[in-house]
């Protein structure tokens, strides 16, 4: 062989030792997130291999980043309901085989729960496939008397006995009951080139067999998707698994579509303001009003509490404070006040299609001197024809200390409940999909299911689930770039020999 010159010899060397610097750094990487994978869930690792799937093929999104999560059906929300009763709803798939609800979103309440075994039920939104019946999914597990989230086991005759729970709403004489059982959620999470990553989660669902109040009148036929703070929610369950982190995003467009993302905390450039405890504990998404501005006037003594609740479809002021700020609107409106039968607002003003009401501005001041600007405060009062006759504030009155902010209140932005921080969130949006999460799933027959609710009771203290996983794509980018490393330097190194 010739002899390579010193300066060749030197160049050669220098890109062997970049290259095995980079090549050393992303085998390293695989090697670190191999022993996670294995330590963490080595008893589900024997169970994938025992079904035959193909880990080695899988892409793998773990790390620092966490992925924002979405329903496999797409994160989009839609509103619906009647003249008064407005909600944001999204379609979830459950247990398998997978089955599909249209469930109302929920900040004010913890569980989610969808018609199951009817005793007492709405009619249902579709068909009869929509409701649940846990003996059709192969993923479903009874939640016995002894479970560690079971809030009624002392009330049990028989510890193994299936676990019953009752929820009582805000609503009157509003409620769903029935028993818990765990299944499957589906979720997807961007992948690359614009494709989806599909995740099993497991969660703990209530089998509503009876419904009262306004669920017998259709507000949430499908069911209703509770959102809260409590350990039994679905953020929590995400959380706990170290699938995603601790916070999620609500939003609501004015167009009436939005969508919803799990692990989302929001842009670096939003407003935000803490979480309050309630009697020592966080128990629900409650905030602190400095005060309420209408137009320039910011209003004194109307400091409150109030509820983020997008289960609520307009917002409640505590009654001092609802009639300084229905007055002072008024003040300001210079418009005809008119009553229109049948609408819940007091406050009600003449319009027209061709003449639209100019009306002062609906601002919330919080903490910090942040304020939370009401995009819409109006509700616009049609006649059979569809032509706009008036329109009202659209705020009630409450006869408690604790306000409530409605949806009517959050539509335009993207809040964000960061539980993690513990703090709320916003940023004026046109509510369009993050990323790809407009994709429509339609395949979730090989993700990686994470631990069940059993073992995530099990598991030590601060301890993080490897992400979702897809099945049957293309070796990774670091694989391929391990490949080419040890090719290159194989050349090197013969042409140095």
């Amino acid at each position: 062989m010739e002899e390579v010159a010193p300066s060749l010899l030197l160049a050669l060397s220098m890109a062997a030792l970049v290259l095995l610097t980079q090549c050393t750094f992303s085998l390293q990487s695989e090697l670190m997130f191999s022993s996670r994978l294995i330590h963490r869930f080595s008893d589900e690792m024997r169970a994938l291999m025992d079904a035959d799937v193909d880990v080695q093929r899988q892409k793998m999104n773990v790390g620092s980043q966490h992925p924002l999560l979405f329903p496999s059906a797409g994160s989009k929300t839609i509103s619906g309901g009647n003249d008064y009763g407005w909600l944001h709803y999204t379609y979830i798939a459950v247990g398998v085989p997978s089955v599909s609800f249209l469930v109302a979103l929920d900040t004010g309440s913890d569980l989610l729960w969808l018609p199951c075994d009817c005793v007492q039920c709405a009619k249902l939104s579709d068909n009869d496939e929509n409701e649940y019946n846990p003996s059709h999914s192969s993923t479903s597990k009874t939640i016995t008397c002894s479970h560690e989230l079971c809030e009624l086991g002392s009330t049990c005759k028989n510890l193994r006995q299936p676990c019953p729970y009752t929820v009582n709403y805000a609503s009157t004489a509003t409620s769903s009951s029935g028993s818990l059982v765990e299944d499957i959620l589906h979720l997807a999470a961007d992948g690359v080139n614009g494709s989806n990553t599909y995740v099993r989660a497991p969660i703990i669902i209530g089998c509503g067999k009876k419904q009262s109040g306004g669920y017998l009148d259709g507000i949430a036929p499908d069911g209703l998707l509770g959102l809260g703070l409590s350990d039994v929610s679905v953020p929590s369950f995400l959380a706990k698994s170290g699938v995603t982190r601790n916070s999620f995003s609500l939003c609501f467009g004015e167009s009436g579509s939005g969508n919803i993302y799990f692990g989302d905390q929001g842009p670096s450039t939003q407003r935000t303001t803490p979480f309050l405890p309630k009697d020592g504990k966080y128990i629900t998404y409650i905030i602190g009003v400095e005060n309420f501005c209408i137009g320039t006037k910011c209003l004194d003594q109307t400091s409150f509490k109030a509820q983020f609740d997008s289960g609520t479809s307009f917002t409640l002021l505590p009654d001092g404070i609802y009639k300084a700020v229905v007055e002072e609107f008024d003040r300001q409106a210079h418009a005809t006040k008119i009553t229109f039968d049948g609408v819940p607002f007091d406050h009600c003003y003449k319009s027209s299609s061709q003449e639209l009401l100019e009306t002062p501005s609906v601002t919330i001041k919080l903490s910090v001197n942040n304020t939370f600007l009401v995009r819409n405060p109006l509700f616009v009062v049609n006649d059979s024809q569809g032509g706009i006759v008036g329109v009202c504030l659209a705020i009630q009155s409450s006869p408690t200390e604790m306000g409530l902010i409605g949806q009517n209140f959050m539509t335009g932005y993207r809040l964000v409940f960061d539980r993690e921080n513990l703090t709320l969130g916003w940023s004026h949006s046109r509510c369009q999909p993050l990323r790809g999460g407009d994709t429509i799933g339609s395949n979730a027959s090989s993700p990686i299911s994470l631990p069940t609710t059993t073992e995530q009771q099990r598991a030590p203290p601060n301890t993080h689930a490897v992400g979702p996983a897809v099945a049957g794509r293309t070796p990774s980018a670091a694989f391929m770039l391990n490949s080419s490393c040890l090719l290159l330097l194989l050349l090197i190194s013969s042409t140095m020999v």
